[in-house]
């Protein structure tokens, strides 16, 4: 999904693995270690301010436009590089409507990494399907009531990297999260 030495610079970030309070099944429990593409990520990583320009470009902009068939227009760019251990896990969700197209990478490269990838669900109560998490392969979905995500909980062997990248609404209101968050995509 990226170019092969932008997603192995990014795999190879030298990022610890967060204390994450893994009772919750939730990303928002952990808000105070996450870590974007925003301006502060940019400024420390030459490979982050490139992917956040070219996912705020109009004609990256414009392939997922026609790939989703959506309009992209007034939204923005928000790029999370995830870090996830072994107990980690998700449960079950659908994407808030701010989020108008989600796109998972998966960047991770040890043993067990391609079992790694996100689980989709027919409902809240089905039992998962895992998408694949090869390297450098993704999902990408738009957010709407069918489609039920998550991550159930099994062994992670060191660190489960991925890229979550979304264009949201201008009602987002972690601005801190967004790659240019003064700066619409188009």
């Amino acid at each position: 999904m990226l170019d092969g030495s932008v997603a192995l610079h990014l795999a190879q970030l030298p990022v610890s693995l967060p204390e994450a309070d893994l009772s919750s099944g939730t990303r928002a429990a952990n808000n105070d270690c996450r870590l974007f593409f925003n301006a502060e990520g940019q400024a420390n990583d030459p490979a982050m301010k490139a992917l956040a320009e070219a996912f705020q470009s109009p004609a990256v902009v414009a392939a997922w436009e026609r790939m989703c068939g959506l309009d992209l227009s007034g939204t923005f760019a928000r790029i999370e590089y995830c870090r996830d251990g072994d107990g980690f896990w998700l449960e079950p969700h659908t994407d808030i409507g701010a989020k108008r197209v989600t796109i998972l990478i998966y960047l991770s490269t040890g043993p067990g990494a391609e079992g790694w990838g996100t689980d989709v669900y027919a409902g809240p109560e089905a039992e998962p399907q895992s998408a694949p998490g090869d390297f450098n392969c993704g999902l990408v979905f738009v957010p709407g009531e069918n489609t039920w995500h998550g991550f159930h909980k099994r062994p992670i062997t060191g660190i489960r990297r991925s890229l979550m990248l979304n264009y949201v609404g201008p009602e987002w209101r972690a601005r801190h999260e967004l790659c240019f968050p003064d700066r619409a995509v188009k």
